[in-house]
């Protein structure tokens, strides 16, 4: 019998291993990116202080209206250039960038660069 790969399994083994090297700090807090299979999250961290410092996902209100009949890849966009507008509004410029274990590639990668086209820098 052939037994199937639990995928969330395996990129939990791959952001836990990550995370021991990487670590946001207050000069340089940690970029974090979640994706369910409908929304995409990202969050700015302090992990020092164990503090969130900027959030902002697809579910917002304030987002939400805005964001309605796009596609996932220009959500997660918007959603990486709204981070890194609260996060300079905040007076962050620059971050780590956390996967989460994710492939850099869709809708991670376009988070990161609608972050890095706001003038965020990872």
């Amino acid at each position: 019998m052939i037994s199937k790969l639990d995928k969330n399994k395996e990129r939990i083994r791959r952001h836990t291993r990550v995370r021991e090297k990487v670590s946001g700090t207050e000069q340089r807090p940690r970029l974090s990116v979640y994706r369910s299979l409908e929304h995409m999250y990202a969050q700015i961290i302090d992990d020092q202080k164990g503090v969130t410092l900027v959030s902002a996902n697809t579910m917002e209100k304030a987002l939400s209206a805005s964001l309605k009949g796009k596609s996932k890849l220009d959500k997660a966009y918007a959603i990486g250039q709204e981070i890194a507008n609260r996060a300079i509004k905040k007076g962050i410029k620059e971050v780590v960038f956390d996967r989460s274990g994710y492939i850099y590639t869709g809708r991670i990668k376009k988070v990161a660069d609608g972050a890095r086209d706001a003038g965020l820098e990872f």
